[in-house]
């Protein structure tokens, strides 16, 4: 496998992928903030350069020192070639399998690949499929053949207007990550915590602070520049509060000229409406999540 280095390459790399979207998506948007200043230090494999078949970013070794941390253990898979994708993930110096881990894609049809991989490896394989969403901007921006008017919902995709007397704008703070690892699905543990604070100490984030300056509403971003880890207190659900979060962290994300994307849960009606009014179009793809553990 070889490493890319320098900006000429994952610039190159960055504009191959693009011809790939959306199935490249989730690989796409971590080369993206690579190419932003790479902050959370990940590093590009591929198979062969230019003419390459299968993508992955992992992070640096010395950064993967807890075997047990899978939230830095984490894998971003693009392949044009499952056969090939498969050869290549069971190469030692690309996939740690001595560790638990999570593979990231935006391609399904890596499944059969992954599970007979983590089989011959040992290991046992939980796989999260969601629904893959993309901004309207952004997808005028890199796949406007994905455009259809028609499935445009009406109006300016602006939600409605909160008390701005009681709730003001803001930013995390890392004393915040606490409140975050509660309430996400994939959180709840001393891991998912020190993951969270490095994502709102690297990326933007956005969140509505009530008078005394909790966060009640909060969207933050991963590794890949995903927008995730969305959260509401009970007390202050159904006041379309995340919404307004979600609509200014996108108005803002645009102007520094991110792709923006994130993922809902198949089940989750509610954040698909929501996602529907915002202009925020589903993709034919899915958002894949292999979590791993060596048995």
């Amino acid at each position: 496998m070889l490493h890319l280095q320098g900006p000429q390459m994952l610039q190159m790399l960055e504009k191959s992928l693009r011809k790939s979207l959306p199935e490249s998506l989730k690989v796409y948007g971590t080369i993206f903030h690579m190419n932003q200043g790479n902050p959370f230090k990940l590093k590009a494999l591929v198979d062969k350069w230019p003419d390459l078949n299968t993508v992955v970013v992992r992070p640096q070794e010395q950064d993967m020192v807890d075997d047990l941390d899978h939230y830095t253990n984490t894998y971003q898979i693009y392949s044009k070639d499952p056969k090939n994708c498969q050869e290549v993930l069971g190469l030692p110096e690309v996939i740690n399998w001595k560790q638990h881990l999570q593979i990231q894609s935006s391609q399904s049809n890596l499944n059969e690949v992954i599970q007979n991989l983590a089989a011959s490896k040992s290991f046992k394989v939980k796989h999260t499929e969601c629904f893959l969403y993309l901004q309207l901007n952004t997808v005028k921006k890199l796949i406007p053949s994905l455009l259809d008017v028609k499935n445009l919902p009406p109006g300016d995709g602006k939600p409605k207007a909160i008390n701005q007397e009681m709730l003001r704008l803001s930013s995390l703070d890392v004393t915040h990550a606490a409140l975050v690892n509660k309430f996400w699905h994939f959180g709840g543990n001393e891991k998912s915590q020190r993951f969270i604070e490095r994502c709102i100490q690297t990326f933007p984030t956005f969140c509505l602070l009530e008078p005394e300056g909790n966060p009640v509403c909060w969207k933050l971003m991963d590794q890949t520049g995903e927008i995730r880890m969305a959260g509401t207190l009970p007390e202050y659900r159904k006041q379309g509060l995340i919404s307004y979060v979600v609509y200014n962290q996108t108005k803002a994300l645009n102007n520094l000229g991110f792709p923006i994307y994130s993922h809902v849960d198949k089940n989750n009606k509610i954040m698909q409406k929501i996602g529907y009014n915002l202009h925020h179009i589903r993709m034919p793809c899915t958002w894949n999540q292999w979590y791993c553990v060596p048995l």
